[in-house]
């Protein structure tokens, strides 16, 4: 069966990004997988960041974690998005390290039954004013630390792809003194965590003893604007996406487009429908973006749909139903990108490649 449209993900590319972060880091490097590796693919995309010399798997939610381990892999795994109220049974039993941003929290951890020592990293609010302790932290004493082993202490950067934002020096330094807060307890040997992706780019000082890398593990900038392109960051973007043309032909000038008729044919053309829509991860917004084939480029034209969109073609195009065009890809043939689509929809890149639904198949490529 061939399918009308799909991801395929370069899995040396992911390979060759996490060690091209952590050879410019200089530490360890946590590999971000959570959200299905945003939209690229949870077991084979972990599988080669840990190829490409990851040390650890980071993930949002418990269930993620457990994922990589009934796959078999056993690299260390740290989820952070797990509530009071969660199976922390689960967490301990499969080694999973969990962060820890409440005292009520921490007081559930501690109270798993388990031969094994619940292993904690601390979340500390530094600025971002999310997740985290903040009100909290000069609360807590050895006593709440007492059953579970403190393995690091973390928090996060909110304006890291805004370098010489002096809030990013402002969370370094309260992250500093928080984590010097935990060591006077008598734990000298923390994993100190606090680099996202724009950080380990640009922020060497930021990086302690590992670096937690997402959006650049997949080869894509995490803000075009303020740190530079993909290829100016020596990152190769592994997703490419593409689909069939359903259908094309020809139309007269007038012609309104989609639903509302939001746009009209200026001059006759050919029109070619897409059979990707929003129910796929296509934007419903996006106007200024399209697909490139053999021919050219063509911008989409009307609303998005559920199931499909429509681009003009141009009346001169030799492009025919049933043929494969891109919808964005690394840009190394001028093709659109993520980039390009995430600006289209007034978005970024992140959204574009993590909202690829599951009816688009993964197709693999080593």
């Amino acid at each position: 069966m061939t399918n009308r449209a799909e991801a395929v993900v370069n899995l040396s590319a992911i390979k060759a990004n996490v060690a091209t972060l952590k050879a410019k880091a200089g530490v360890d490097l946590m590999a971000v997988v959570k959200a299905d590796a945003y939209g690229h693919g949870l077991v084979p995309v972990a599988k080669a960041a840990l190829d490409g010399e990851a040390t650890w798997l980071g993930v949002a939610l418990l269930e993620e974690a457990i994922a990589l381990r009934a796959a078999g892999i056993t690299a260390p795994i740290l989820a952070w998005l797990v509530p009071p109220g969660s199976d922390f049974q689960s967490a301990v039993d499969n080694d999973i390290d969990i962060a820890v941003a409440s005292i009520k929290a921490l007081d559930e951890v501690s109270a798993v039954k388990s031969s094994k020592r619940p292993r904690v990293h601390l979340e500390v609010d530094t600025g971002m004013t999310r997740g985290g302790f903040l009100d909290e932290w000069p609360k807590i004493d050895a006593l709440h630390l007492h059953g579970v082993e403190i393995v690091g202490i973390f928090s996060h950067f909110a304006r890291a792809d805004e370098p010489g934002q002096p809030q990013n020096l402002s969370q370094l330094n309260r992250f500093k003194k928080m984590v010097a807060s935990l060591e006077s307890f008598g734990y000298p040997n923390l994993i100190r965590h606090l680099s996202n992706s724009a950080a380990t780019l640009v922020d060497e000082a930021s990086s302690f003893d590992m670096v937690r890398t997402g959006i650049a593990m997949y080869g894509l900038s995490p803000d075009v604007k303020t740190l530079g392109t993909s290829k100016e960051l020596g990152l190769i973007p592994a997703m490419t996406l593409r689909a069939k043309l359903h259908l094309v032909k020809k139309v007269p000038a007038g012609s309104p487009v989609g639903y509302g008729a939001t746009a009209v044919t200026k001059s006759a053309t050919k029109l070619g429908l897409v059979a990707m829509g929003y129910a796929d991860g296509i934007p419903r917004v996006a106007q200024s973006a399209g697909v490139s084939f053999l021919g050219g480029k063509a911008q989409i034209i009307g609303r998005v749909s559920m199931d499909q969109f429509v681009v003009d073609l141009g009346a001169d195009s030799t492009a025919q139903s049933g043929d494969w065009v891109t919808v964005f890809g690394s840009g190394a043939d001028g093709e659109y990108t993520a980039d390009d689509w995430g600006a289209a929809s007034g978005s970024i890149n992140y959204e574009i490649v993590t909202r690829i639904g599951p009816r688009v198949p993964r197709i693999y490529e080593p």
